[in-house]
C-alpha cells in the first residue's frame, strides 16, 4: 500500500512540473540575455560570413528567428545549425534569404567594396575582421546595413555606393552609433 502511494506521489510531482498545453514557460531576462549573446557570438564566428552577407536575429523567449541575406547557401543552413545547438533554444525560424548567383552582382560587390572601404575617410572601417558596413547586392540593387560613427560617414557611404556604375538603386540602412 505504501509503495502505491509513493508511486502516485512521484507521478503527481512529475506531472506538476510539465507545462500545461497552451501555457508558455516563464523566461527569465537573464536567460534571454544569455541566448542573445550566444546567438550573436555563434553567428559572427561562422567561417564563410563576409562583408557581403547580413545576418540578423530576434530572440523571443526560447525561440530564435534568423533574418538577413547571404551569398552562400551553406551559410543559411550553418547559421540555423549553430543556433539550434545553443542551450535553451527550443526552435529556430530561419528566414535568411539566399541571394541569387549573378556575375554582374559579384562585380558590383567588388566595386562597391573598393568604393566604400578604399575611400580614405572610410578606411577606418576596413580595419578588423568583421566589417561594420555590410554591402548587400541583389540584381543590381544595393542595400547598406550595419553601423557607422557619424551621420557624415553614413552619407559618404551612400554617396560612394551611388557613384558605382551599373548600380540601379541604393538603400542606406546604416545606423549611427554614438
Amino acid at each position: 500500500m505504501r509503495l502505491r502511494y509513493r508511486w502516485l506521489l512521484v507521478v503527481a510531482v512529475a506531472m506538476a512540473s510539465l507545462p500545461v498545453f497552451g501555457q508558455e514557460r516563464e523566461v527569465s531576462p537573464k536567460a534571454v540575455e544569455r541566448i542573445q549573446k550566444e546567438v550573436r557570438h555563434e553567428l559572427v564566428m561562422l567561417p564563410y560570413l563576409d562583408v557581403f552577407d547580413n545576418l540578423a536575429y530576434k530572440v523571443d523567449g526560447y525561440n530564435v528567428s534568423l533574418f538577413g541575406q547571404v551569398t552562400n547557401p551553406s551559410l543559411k543552413s550553418d547559421a540555423e545549425r549553430v543556433v539550434k545547438k545553443i542551450e535553451g533554444v527550443e526552435s529556430v525560424n530561419n528566414q535568411i534569404e539566399v541571394l541569387p548567383v549573378s556575375p554582374m552582382d559579384d562585380r558590383l560587390r567588388r566595386r562597391l567594396f573598393q568604393a566604400i572601404y578604399g575611400y580614405a575617410p572610410m578606411q577606418k572601417y576596413a580595419l578588423g575582421v568583421m566589417k561594420p558596413i555590410r554591402i548587400i547586392v541583389k540584381n543590381g540593387h544595393v542595400t547598406l546595413e550595419g553601423v557607422v560613427d557619424s551621420e557624415a560617414d553614413k552619407n559618404i557611404a551612400g554617396m560612394r555606393a551611388n557613384g558605382v556604375p551599373n548600380v540601379f538603386s541604393v538603400t542606406n540602412n546604416l545606423v549611427v552609433v554614438k
